[in-house]
This record gives C-alpha cells, sequence and structure tokens, in this order.
C-alpha cells in the first residue's frame, strides 16, 4: 500500500513558503500530498480569515496542480459538530479507520511545529497513528538541544531513507529538506497591515482574492 501524506494547518493565509513544502514532500516521496486547512477555533475569534475564506484561498493556490490536493474533513466536522474543538489527533484517527490498520500514513510539519509537539492534545497518541514528515532546513532548531519529553519521544524514531515510512504504519521520522524561504502566514498579515509589499509572497489568485475582499485590511489597489 502506497503512503498517504496530508499537511495540516491554518494557512491563514497560505503563501508560497507552504506550497514549497508541499510540493518537495510530493516530489521526494512522490505521493500526492493533501493540504486540510484547520477549522476555526469554537471559543475565540477566527483567525484572521474564516475557514471557509481559508479554504478558497488553498483552493486558489493549488489550482489544478498535480500532486497537490485539498482535503476539507476538519471543516466538515466542525459543521457536523460545531462547538467542538479540532485536534489533529482526532483527524488522524479518523483517517485511520478510514484507511484500516496497516497503510502507511504521514503528516507533514515543520520543525518549529514539531519543537511544539508536547503541547499538542493527546500528543503521545500521535506516533501511533502516522509518521511525521518534518520539513527542515540547515540552521534549523531540530539541530539544537531539544526540551527533555520531545527528545525522549522522538529517539530511535527518525529515519534515514523514505523507504521506511513504507516499512510500518506510523511512527517514524522523516526530515524533508527544503529551500530557504522567508515566508510565514505572521508576515504576509504584517506587511498587509502595514501597508508594505506583500503580493510577492503569495500566488497571484490568492493575492487578488484577498485584495478583493479586503482581508487582513488589504487595501484595494
Amino acid at each position: 500500500m502506497g503512503l498517504r501524506i496530508h499537511y495540516g494547518g491554518t494557512f491563514d493565509p497560505v503563501h508560497l513558503g507552504h506550497l514549497a513544502i508541499a510540493r518537495a514532500a510530493r516530489d521526494q516521496l512522490q505521493v500526492a500530498v493533501r493540504l486540510l486547512p484547520a477549522a476555526d477555533p469554537p471559543h475565540r475569534a477566527a483567525p484572521g480569515a474564516d475557514a471557509g475564506q481559508r479554504a478558497h484561498m488553498l483552493a486558489l493556490a493549488i489550482g489544478d496542480e498535480p500532486g497537490l490536493l485539498l482535503d476539507l474533513r476538519e471543516l466538515e466536522r466542525a459543521a457536523r459538530q460545531p462547538g467542538v474543538p479540532s485536534y489533529t489527533v482526532d483527524t488522524l484517527r479518523e483517517l485511520r479507520a478510514e484507511l484500516g490498520p496497516h497503510q502507511p500514513l504521514a503528516w507533514l510539519v515543520g520543525a518549529d511545529s514539531l519543537l511544539g509537539l508536547t503541547g499538542w492534545h493527546d500528543w503521545e497518541a500521535l506516533f501511533g497513528l502516522a509518521h511525521f514528515i518534518v520539513a527542515d532546513r540547515p540552521g534549523s532548531p531540530l539541530e539544537q538541544a531539544l526540551p527533555p519529553a520531545l527528545e525522549a519521544a522522538l529517539a530511535g524514531r527518525w529515519a534515514d531513507h523514505e523507504r521506511a515510512l513504507l516499512g510500518a504504519p506510523a511512527g517514524r521520522l522523516l526530515r524533508l529538506q527544503t529551500p530557504l524561504r522567508e515566508e510565514s502566514a505572521s508576515a504576509v498579515r504584517g506587511r498587509i497591515a502595514a501597508g508594505e509589499d506583500w503580493r510577492s509572497l503569495l500566488p497571484p489568485a490568492v493575492a487578488d482574492y484577498i485584495a478583493d475582499r479586503g482581508l487582513y485590511g488589504a487595501r484595494p489597489l
């Protein structure tokens, strides 16, 4: 059975750095990458754009590009269960139930997200549900000392080659070397708010959508 890769995130907004990570995973692992926008938090204000807008921007960003797919399961689950928090562990349990116990499944994250893993809901259960593919780059924080609990949890899990992810359904980690890029969603929102150049950080269709709707305080050209 082939590997399934899901790339979750708020994508608020999706930018060229997100797409670079998704493409690198697709090309290195030679499988499709499913981008999965998070639902709006039930107990606080929505991110800068609501879930529907963020999902639409993702659809614009990936267009008809081969191997990049949109997965709306977290938004659909939130619609079925309003007010219930949407956790990654619940998404992975749902995927595992669909795929069965043996198909390799991977969750794509950035190195910074992996460093915060111990703050995720029921985080220790994640390794029994999926592999982790970690988008990394030279000088990343993973090359420094890790928090003790995380270091213990990751010990012995790192794989030297993507083939290792096919030998088990879950539990391994693989570093994905990605180009050095400066985009971040917070930087995009900050540039928009400050009236600085921001379009160069985004796919053109996404930039047009943001400007047309005045998202993040964008002003029409």
